[in-house]
């Protein structure tokens, strides 16, 4: 394999060909899966069922990568249960319920609202890191923020931009449905925050934590990802004794409204969270950045194909094509002007006549201090 860019935060370390095609395959998987999931996923299937596969699926996905780099036994060296508990619960129990809200939302909007909307865990991110680990935006990352949180608001046409399109007086406004914000808008953006909050606390166990051989430097990143998995396998089997969920499982069986398409989405969905890992190591996490915008233009190439064929509907709205502009410029922005700490300046040292500075003083102790 190639060695990964050692500058994962924005430098300009040339891109391999193995990094290229990380971000490539990122940019397909972030773009098609609201696409795949709408298409595949059936409304009234058990979302249970779908995130306990989507786990599993990635879980062994780990595994597999782990055991063909020959990392597996490295990784493992140190593991025990107690740091297991510690480290990936929490973050496990965050993620389910991303999961969950996630695929609400899948199925209830469209591929390029979704992607716009879900750019706003990048404002969670920011407070989570600030108040979990410290680390500051600059002023240009802050401006970036708002901008994005602007974007947000005209794609779902909370700010309205007009002077192009008066419509006739006998035209009715577009009427959006509560279910589109209880169902849609509401999850995306709770698992948006969500998305947020645990990354912050993953991101501190993998930078900040030790490995499992007591090394400094952080968690395996792999390793981390299948003891998530573990994690939140755990606990949505937990919640089958208490929800409703695990009376239709019992009722109806675990592929009740299932079809061998189900299986597209959940293997995009559980091959994407490992190819994150593999951009962020390869590429850095800038050039991550730049495949996710590539993935939102491919969601609006992709929904206006799709949507041109249906009778009366633009395939693309204006307020959706100005949103999904003002969220890439706003990523660019933020990926490209990180936080820089003002240099620290050394106290200067007292000069005699000649301006030659002077040594330090020896303090001799007294005789009581000998």
């Amino acid at each position: 394999m190639a060695n990964p860019t050692k500058s994962s935060g924005g430098g300009s370390a040339p891109l391999s060909a193995q990094a290229l095609g990380y971000m490539f395959l990122l940019a397909l998987q972030f773009g098609m899966q609201p696409i795949l999931t709408r298409r595949f996923t059936p409304p009234t299937i058990c979302r249970t069922t779908v995130v306990i596969m989507q786990e599993s699926v990635k879980f062994f996905l780990a595994l597999f990568m782990l055991t063909t780099s020959g990392t597996l036994k490295t990784a493992l060296s140190g593991w025990s249960l107690y740091s297991w508990v510690t480290v990936a619960c929490v973050p496990a129990a965050l993620y389910t319920v991303q999961n969950m809200a996630a695929l609400v939302a899948y199925q209830n909007l469209d591929a390029v609202t979704f992607n716009v909307l879900n750019q706003t865990k990048t404002l969670s991110a920011a407070l989570c890191c600030y108040l979990i680990m410290g680390r500051r935006q600059s002023p240009v990352q802050i401006a970036s923020l708002f901008l994005l949180l602007l974007s947000a608001l005209v794609i779902e046409k909370i700010v309205t931009i007009g002077g192009w399109d008066e419509g006739d007086e006998g035209d009715e406004p577009i009427a959006v449905s509560a279910r589109h914000f209880t169902h849609g808008v509401l999850p995306v953006l709770l698992a948006s925050f969500i998305s947020g909050l645990a990354g912050a606390i993953t991101q501190k166990s993998l930078q900040q934590g030790t490995s499992g051989d007591g090394k400094s430097g952080g968690k395996n990143a792999v390793l981390f990802s299948a003891e998530l998995c573990v994690a939140s396998l755990l606990l949505l089997g937990s919640s089958l004794l208490v929800n409703d969920d695990g009376k239709k499982i019992a009722k109806n069986g675990f592929f009740d409204q299932w079809t061998v398409h189900t299986l597209i989405p959940i293997f995009t969905n559980a091959a994407g969270g490992i190819v994150v890992g593999l951009v962020t190591k390869y590429a850095g996490s800038v050039r991550k950045g730049f495949a996710l915008i590539f993935g939102m233009l491919l969601s609006g190439v992709v929904q206006a194909a799709l949507d041109e064929h249906e009778e009366g509907r633009a395939a693309i709205s204006t307020e959706e094509i100005i949103g999904g502009l003002l969220a890439s410029i706003s990523l660019y922005l933020h990926a490209t002007n990180p936080y820089v700490p003002p240099p620290v300046q050394e106290a200067a040292k007292p000069s005699i006549g000649n301006g030659v500075s002077q040594p330090p003083r020896k303090v001799r102790k007294s005789r009581k201090e000998d």
